[in-house]
């Protein structure tokens, strides 16, 4: 699955990597995210937009809501997608 919201949404198990991103976030760089296939590019990707969408209540028990003082400002957030059937 690569769609953060279903995983949440629909009670799957989500390994928490929102330490991680916090940090990412706090350092404020620019990241190019090279990686093989099946890395979990595309989780991230769609976890990162759900962040700066400002979606607070998907992340409720998770690092970056719970222990963090992260605001949670709404940025535009667009998407690109390489095919139909991948976003």
């Amino acid at each position: 699955m690569q769609n953060f919201r279903e995983i949440i949404k629909d009670g799957y198990l989500y390994v928490d990597k929102t330490r991680q991103i916090y940090e990412l976030l706090k350092q404020g760089k620019l990241y190019f995210l090279s990686r093989p296939r099946r890395f979990g590019k595309s989780l991230l990707v769609s976890t990162l937009k759900h962040i700066f969408s400002g979606d607070r209540d998907l992340f409720k028990d998770l690092y970056i809501h719970e222990k963090t003082d992260y605001d949670w400002p709404d940025y535009p957030v667009l998407q690109f997608c390489t095919t139909l059937f991948h976003c």
